[in-house]
Order: C-alpha cells, then structure tokens, then sequence
C-alpha cells in the first residue's frame, strides 16, 4: 500500500484554518508549561509565534502556500525542541 504525504496545499481553507489554530494553542500551551519552568525566553519565543498565527490565520490559509507551509515548518520546529526536552506533560490542575 502506498503512502501519499499530504501537504499544505491539500487541505481546504478551513483545514488550514484550524490546523492553524490547533498550532497556536500548541504554542501557547508550551509557553505556559516553559515560563513555569523559568524558562522565560522560550515562553516568550512561543507566545510571539503563537500571537503571529492567530493575527494572521487568515493570509496564511487562504493565500501563498509556500509561505504557510514555511510558518508550519517553523512553528513544528518549536514545538518538537519543547517536546524533546519535556516529554512528559505536566498533569492539569485545572478544576472543571
């Protein structure tokens, strides 16, 4: 069976969107566990990506691929470099 690697370019408008969006709470949620850990400038390199995608969620879903992708690209980079040195969650204390 073959196996077809889906791009950017594949994904509707709204798939981008909310890929898009998925990847800013990633981030934001990285910056939160980081700062807690005291590591202020990652938290503050994850929070200015995350504000970045969420101002322009829009352009980046609905126009130039290559520069959408190259922001995913980034944006997995950070993410990946937070979860290699925490690759544990910290538990929610979160009261519901």
């Amino acid at each position: 069976m073959e196996r077809r690697e889906v791009t950017i370019r594949d994904l509707s408008v709204a798939e981008r969107e909310e890929i898009f969006v998925t990847i800013a709470q990633t981030l934001e949620g990285n910056a939160r566990e980081a700062l807690v850990e005291g590591d202020k400038q990652f938290a503050q390199l994850s929070n200015n990506m995350a504000e970045a995608i969420r101002i322009n969620v829009e352009e980046l879903s609905r126009n130039d691929p290559d520069t959408a992708e190259r922001v995913l690209q980034q944006a997995a980079a950070i993410i990946s470099k937070f979860k290699a040195g925490h690759p544990h969650q910290m538990p929610s204390t979160a009261i519901h």
